[in-house]
């Protein structure tokens, strides 16, 4: 395995624990919304940008739904 299929394997791991664990703090919904990052920069990285601009989208997708959470506890 060489260094980019360990990055792309721990940042597509990292959003399935982040998903996983958003019901407990917001936070986790914003560590979610890095991971989307990550493998967003993995899959342009690869050489598949569809992949990294969906994961794009869905880094934004998690930063609106973190913003709405932090709003609706204030």
């Amino acid at each position: 395995m060489d260094t980019l299929t360990i990055f792309g394997a721990l940042a597509v791991s990292a959003m399935l624990l982040f998903y996983a664990l958003e019901a407990r703090s917001a936070w986790f919904v914003v560590a979610f919304a890095a991971a989307c990052v990550a493998s967003s920069a993995y899959g342009f990285l690869q050489g598949a940008w569809p992949f990294g601009v969906v994961e794009l989208i869905w880094s934004v997708v998690a930063l609106r739904r973190w913003i709405e959470r932090r709003a609706a506890s204030n």
